[in-house]
Parts: structure tokens; sequence; C-alpha cells
């Protein structure tokens, strides 16, 4: 299989089940073509949204739809097992197992209804990881052609190396955003550029729209001024600013509100002023650069 390309913006859905808008499958039928028309094509999962459930619920719905396979991607994680209905875990933990890797991508198969995840990631560092089993269960699947590339969730740059001793490594997904900027300053997003590896953002509106701090009040003033010059909505700014890292960051957007959806794709077109960036950056750090 070629590699895969994915959208400037990818739709997440960790949230679209049980787990917060307990959408049906046909309401994730109707989100997954408004994403597709709107060019998002790419959609996150993980094994365990929803207890187990969404990646199952997506599956009827994408099956509803009349796109074709080829023309959209899907990620999944796997790894994370936590207390859920018929699964034996009594508490959280990580598997990383061959054994595990392999049933949890087959199983994820079954539930998306595809025959092959474009990119499979290893959603949390364990202290128990055997890295030549995981290598072992990632050039299996590979060869089967179950699993296209592979990639991180939430590694250090020590974690990361640890890996690619033996795998390529072509994403880790982190928190980052105008509000979570630390990836930008310990130096993971420069190690990632250093070794090839794409950035994936989770939560890229970080805490401006959700909690009511010193950080998120400056920046809202602040953006209620670039939404009258840009005009554009402060969501879509705050998207900008994760895009024009030279990391090449992919914002992954959660939202399931049709019209948000739409306008997503306004951010890959938007450039931001020089300063303007930096002010956004300013306010959240509360000090100007040095």
């Amino acid at each position: 299989m070629n590699k895969t390309t994915l959208s400037p913006i990818i739709a997440g859905t960790m949230n679209w089940g049980s787990w917060d808008k307990n959408l049906t499958s046909k309401e994730m039928s109707n989100v997954i073509q408004v994403c597709f028309e709107n060019k998002i094509t790419t959609f996150d999962h993980a094994d365990v949204y929803g207890s187990y459930t969404t990646e199952a619920e997506f599956g009827k719905g994408l099956a509803a739809t009349n796109i074709e396979r080829e023309k959209i991607q899907l990620i999944s994680k796997c790894g994370v097992q936590i207390p859920a209905h018929n699964r034996p875990a009594k508490i959280r933990y990580y598997d990383y197992s061959k054994q595990h890797i392999i049933n949890s991508v087959e199983q994820s198969l079954q539930n998306l209804q595809t025959d092959y995840l474009d990119v499979l990631l290893l959603h949390r560092p364990s202290p128990l990881m055997q890295v030549d089993e995981i290598a072992e269960a990632i050039q299996k699947l590979k060869s089967e052609g179950k699993i296209v590339e592979f990639g991180l969730s939430n590694f250090s740059n020590l974690q990361t190396d640890l890996i690619r001793q033996r795998l390529d490594v072509s994403y880790n997904q982190i928190q980052f955003s105008a509000t979570n900027f630390e990836p930008m300053i310990d130096g993971r997003l420069d190690y990632m550029q250093l070794n090839n590896i794409r950035p994936l953002s989770g939560n890229p509106l970080g805490i401006v729209f959700r909690e009511d701090k010193k950080k998120t009040r400056r920046l809202k003033v602040l953006l209620a001024s670039m939404v009258e010059k840009y005009r554009v909505g402060a969501d879509t700014i705050l998207l900008s600013w994760i895009l024009q890292h030279p990391a090449k960051i992919i914002p992954i957007a959660g939202t399931v509100n049709v019209a948000r959806i739409q306008n997503l794709m306004k951010a890959v077109d938007l450039k931001l002023d020089r300063e303007d960036w930096f002010a956004i950056w300013t306010e959240s750090r509360g000090s100007e650069v040095a």
C-alpha cells in the first residue's frame, strides 16, 4: 500500500459516542458525510472510545454512506485497557503484548467494517513495553495489509527512540494548543521535525472555551479583535495558529456541529500575521518573549 495522506484537519471521534454526544449510527453517518463533503477525510479513533463501543457505531454509520473506503483514512489506537461491559479488566492498565496488539487491530477492523487501518497508534507508553514484541506484531499486521502506517500517542522523545530501534514511526499524537504549548518549547516538536514524524494535535482548542482563567480571559479579548480583523471565528484562528508551526501539525477536531465542521477547513487557508501569531502565544504565556 502507498504511504497515507491525511487530511489537513482530522475528525476526532472520542466524544461521538457514549462518552459524550451519544450519537446513533445514523447520526454518525450524517456527521461523516458532512466531514467528507468539507474535505475532512481522516477520522481518529481508539479501540477504547465509548468504552469499546464507538468504533462499531461509526462502522455502521460509515457503511450507510456511499463514501468509497479509499477516499477516507482511518486511524485507531490500541493498548489501553479499562473496565467495561464484557471486558475482564478490574483497573485501567496497558497491554502491548504481541497477541493483544493483533487482536485489538482485528477487532477494530471488524467494528469499523474495513479491511485495513491507514494508521495504528500505540495509545500511551507503558513501562512494560517490550520493543521486540511490539515490532513483531506491527510487522505482521503490515505484511498482512491490515495497517499501512504506524505511530505513537503521548510518547516522549526517549520513549519514541525506544520504539524506533525496531520500527519506523510516522506519527505521534500529542496534546498541543495555544494554551498547551509545552511541546513547542520542551523539544518534542523539534524532535519530530528532525526525525520526520508528523505531530497530530489532540484538543487543539485547548481550554480557551472550557475554563475561566486569567489566561483564557486574556486570549478571548485578543481573539475578539482578531475575529474582527480576519472575519473568521475564534476557533478557526486557534487552528490556524497550530497549522502555521513548521512541524506541520495536524489538528484533531472533535466537533459534531455541522456549521463548525463546515468552517474548520477555513483554518487551512488562513495565514495569521507573524505578530498576531506571537500575540496569541504572548497572551497564553502571560508575558512577552524575551
